[in-house]
Formats: C-alpha cells, structure tokens, sequence
C-alpha cells in the first residue's frame, strides 16, 4: 500500500497499532509472513491485490476497487519482503511497489477480521436469572458507555431493559437513530401495541399471549424488537421471556426426537391481513449455523399448514406442543411488569415473548419497531472500536 504522510492505508477505519513484521518471502503465490513472537500468516497473492492501496483499494473509502473480471494473475506478486519500518513491501508485475500495513496483517492473522469480532458470546440462561439485565436510561441518546452496556447485553443474553427513559412518542426513533436504520413492516416503521376496537392483531387486545417470536411469516425475521412503554394503569398483563438458546438445548438433550422434527420438519407462516400476504415455509427450529442467527418461527396466530409427509404430522404436532410447553416450563420463563420509562429490547429469533391477559378498563401503551441484527452488531463494533476494546 502506499502512504498519505508516513501513515499506511488499511482497507478499513481502525487504527490498528504498528506490529513490525520479522520476515516475509514468496512461495507458489502465497506471501508466508511472521512475526517476532511466533505469529503467522500466509495471504494469497490476488488477496493482497484486492487490499493494496494503489491496485485495490480506495484511499478515502477503503473499499476494494476491482472486479473480479480484472484481478491480475496470480503471478503478478513478483516479490516480497520486510521493508525498515517493519510493515510488509510488495513487488507487482507492471506497478510501482505497495505496502501492507503489518499492525492490520496481524488483526487479520488473530482472526479480527471474522464477523463475530468485538461482539461478546452468546450466554445461555435460564429463570434463576429472575429478571432482565436493566440499564438506566435516562440519559442513553448521549452516554456511549450506557450504550456499549445496553447493546452487549442485547447479543450476551438476547436482551436488556432501560428504565427511566423519557415517555415521549418520539423517543423509540431516536434511541433507534443513534444505533440504525428500523427495520419496516407492513405494521409501519414503529408500532403501538395497545387495545383497539377493530385490531389488526392478538397484540392489540388484551389477551393473553403465549411464548412466541414475530413474524414467521418473513424469509429473514426482524432480528430485535424494542418495546417502550408509554402508558401502563392496567392490572395484569405482566410480560413474559424465555431464552430460545435453553430451550433448545433442553430439547435436543431430553427430547431427542422431538427435536429433529422441529428442526427438520416445514411448515406454510402466513399473515392474514387485509392489506398484507405474507407467506414463508420453514421450522419451527432454525439452528445457527455457519454464522447465521438461531431462528425460531414460533407465532402461533400465523402457522398455517403443515407441510411434511402425512406420515409425520401427528408427530410433527406432538412436537410442537412439546416444544410449548418447554417454552412456558418455569425452568426458563422470567416475568416482569412495564413500567412506564422501560424500554425492554430482546432477541426476536431467540427470545420467545409473551404476555399475561389484562384488564380493559386501564390504559396500557406499548411503543414499538424492529432493528435487524446487523445495526445492533455494527454499532456495538463502533463503539468498541472508538474505545479500542472488545477485539479492537
């Protein structure tokens, strides 16, 4: 790569400290790089193309520049070597000479550059937890550190609590701001969830609801639901959560073949609006893999049809009781009230929601709207990364 002043541009905005490079040679189209400290790493000749600074990438955007189309051959890379400052001196074929910044190498090398980087791991839990993990949110818009603490808890646990935020309508789409874009349904940008003479839902009542996650009926869920109260002098309607991740895990050690059918066996979600027809066939268990969030479509209001052999449905419907009941057994079920000021915020694919049934002659005011995972994980990065912790 070549430099602005004496600074190395690396393909991203991290201010990656200077690690300098012990050796470095050429082999068969690899660059073999090492360290002092025993560290290592081979990067592939065309890699390096695609992020060297005067072939790849970008100086002010930092993003890669060539089309696949026009990669040079991989034999382009003529030579490598350690230049003086430590930092990684490439030798192209018919370009001038490049330099890697070795501070971003060794990210690379320590396995940063995943997407999981500076996101915490997922923890299970169960009831003994008693309640959700709470953060005060009176001054979140602008307390960073609040913010770190709110969002490592949303992808640690599935979800969080901020108490004492103001009671404003407009507050949900400015908390939101400050993380990224909501993510839009045939429910509007945001939402209220509150009794309503013509509902468009069972939220809209004061029913009780059984664990459940929404919209099924979406190839891709929302990822989080954030849910701010307004207004709550209604007697009952505790709410209810349950951890997705224990579930499972309880069902895959004690009920075997249940499971497989959960996880195996499809089934037709659709909406039934008058303005709306969604429709999207899979499990009720969709497990993480290969990086993708778990994903339980488990909203009872909106399954429509089994979709299996005939063979499997007696079975496929046994399972799917039992997996109910595991979703409502104590061993996993918290409740807690709303209070005006919560802003409760939880893992729509992982944590199953609920509530108790409430009276009609209060008033109860839930404000809501959906952000997808991938906001949630990119601010959580940035705030990290300014601070330069978490992987950073």
């Amino acid at each position: 790569m070549s430099t602005i002043g004496s600074r190395v541009i690396t393909p991203d905005f991290i201010d990656h400290p200077w690690v300098p490079l012990q050796s470095a040679h050429l082999q068969n189209n690899f660059v073999k790089i090492h360290w002092p400290d025993g560290a290592h790493l081979q990067a592939y000749s065309l890699w390096l193309a695609e992020n060297s600074e005067g072939i790849g990438v970008e100086p002010l955007v930092r993003e890669s520049l060539i089309d696949p189309a026009d990669l040079p051959a991989a034999d382009a890379l003529v030579d490598a070597s350690v230049d003086q400052q430590g930092a990684l001196l490439l030798t192209w074929k018919n370009n001038p000479q490049t330099r890697v910044h070795p501070g971003w190498l060794r990210y690379v090398a320590e396995g940063k550059l995943r997407a999981r980087n500076a996101l915490p791991r997922q923890e299970k839990w169960i009831a003994d937890i008693k309640e959700p993990p709470t953060v005060e949110g009176r001054d979140i818009l602008e307390n960073q550190h609040g913010q770190e603490l709110w969002l490592d808890n949303l992808v640690r646990y599935g979800f969080c609590r901020l108490e004492n935020t103001p009671t404003t309508v407009s507050f949900l789409g400015e908390l939101s701001a400050t993380v990224g874009a909501i993510r839009a349904t045939n429910f509007g940008n945001t939402f209220s969830v509150k009794t309503s003479p013509n509902p468009d839902s069972t939220a809209n009542t004061g029913l009780r609801l059984g664990q459940h996650t929404d919209l099924p009926t979406r190839e891709a869920p929302p990822g989080y639901q954030l849910l701010h109260c307004l207004t709550n002098n209604a007697a009952g309607g505790d709410s209810r959560l349950t951890d997705g991740l224990a579930v499972i895990g309880a069902l895959a050690d004690e009920q075997p073949d249940a499971f497989e059918l959960l996880c195996n066996e499809k089934w037709l979600f659709m909406n039934r609006a008058a303005d709306a027809e969604h429709r999207w066939e899979g499990s009720i268990i969709e497990l993480p893999v290969d990086g993708r969030p778990l994903t339980l479509r488990a909203f009872y209001p909106v399954r429509s049809a089994p979709l299996m052999a005939k063979d499997k449905i007696p079975a496929a419907y046994e399972a799917m009781r039992t997996f109910s009941r595991y979703a409502h057994d104590a061993r996993f079920q918290i409740s807690y009230p709303f209070k005006e000021g919560d802003l409760v915020t939880f893992d729509n694919r992982r944590i199953m929601h609920g509530r108790n049934a409430f009276a009609a002659d209060g008033e109860r005011h839930l404000h809501g709207c959906y952000i997808d995972h991938d906001e949630i994980y990119s601010r959580l990065r940035v705030l990290r990364r300014n601070k330069k912790v978490g992987g950073f």
